[in-house]
């Protein structure tokens, strides 16, 4: 492996897992506020976005940040690193112990590697994805450094199909599988990665949302598929992406689209403010 992916694999691994050390003392106890957005913000989001930004800054200080609290202006550097502090932070405010830390790395816009650590599970998941960027890099989705890949399974009433709580509508229709509501947006779409479901799908995701996932789970066979017409990626230089949403279906096969894609119908871009 090139130097500096073992530099960021490493990097990835050792900070979220010092920052979830520290955010296991308060899960559970944190006073939630909510946001303009009507989503939840606590003290343990905003430490942990600032010792995530410190720690970019220190050992990557060429590389440019974009995080959910704080910096929302992609900049104009070819290396950003998108910042979840704390993906699933009803789960973590109410006690359920399901909610996780993100760290994309994007080159010249486009993700091409996502470490996602989640504390209370003991779970981490990290990919590479190199797309067109023709970087020289690793290949490969992992879970506590064990290959992971989608599910060759055929659908069936006994498989799963995970839904966010924007996204209920599709619930009129008869639902091929099981519904999961997890509560967590980069969970949701690693299930799928992890061969453990074979569809997820998010109405209102962010960019902090989806930036890691969307190179681990296509490093492990998952499908992407925007619900919208315009691409999500390469993210676009002195853009503010603080609030734009990325309507999004993800897949374990190819052919399970066409039985998943006609059920997000219900799923409207002006329906949830993002057009």
């Amino acid at each position: 492996m090139p130097v500096f992916w073992t530099q960021v694999l490493d990097f990835a691994q050792t900070t979220t897992h010092r920052v979830g050390d520290r955010l296991l003392d308060d899960f559970g106890q944190a006073q939630a506020q909510e946001k303009a957005d009507g989503s939840l913000v606590t003290q343990s989001d905003q430490w942990a976005d600032e010792e995530l930004r410190n720690a970019i800054a220190q050992t990557f200080p060429d590389h440019g940040v974009v995080s959910e609290e704080t910096e929302h202006i992609f900049p104009g550097t070819d290396w950003c690193w998108i910042v979840d502090p704390l993906d699933g932070t009803t789960n973590f405010a109410r006690g359920l112990p399901l909610w996780g830390i993100s760290l994309g790395l994007l080159y010249q816009g486009t993700p091409v590697f996502g470490y996602v650590h989640f504390p209370p599970l003991r779970q981490s998941f990290h990919g590479y994805w190199r797309g067109d960027s023709g970087l020289e890099m690793p290949t490969g989705a992992f879970m506590n450094d064990r290959p992971i890949h989608t599910s060759p399974d055929d659908l069936s009433p006994n498989h799963f199909f995970n839904l966010c709580a924007r996204s209920t509508a599709i619930l009129q229709n008869p639902v091929p599988c099981k519904i999961r509501m997890l509560g967590v947006s980069t969970y949701n779409f690693l299930t799928v990665a992890a061969g453990w479901t074979l569809a997820g799908v998010e109405a209102t995701p962010k960019i902090w949302d989806i930036a890691a996932v969307w190179a681990i789970a296509q490093a492990a066979g998952a499908i992407w598929t925007p619900l919208e017409s315009n691409p999500i990626f390469p993210l676009q230089p002195g853009d503010n992406y603080s609030q734009r949403a990325y309507p999004t279906l993800v897949v374990s096969r190819v052919d399970l689209i066409e039985m998943f894609l006609p059920l997000t119908a219900s799923i409207g871009v002006k329906r949830y403010g993002m057009g």
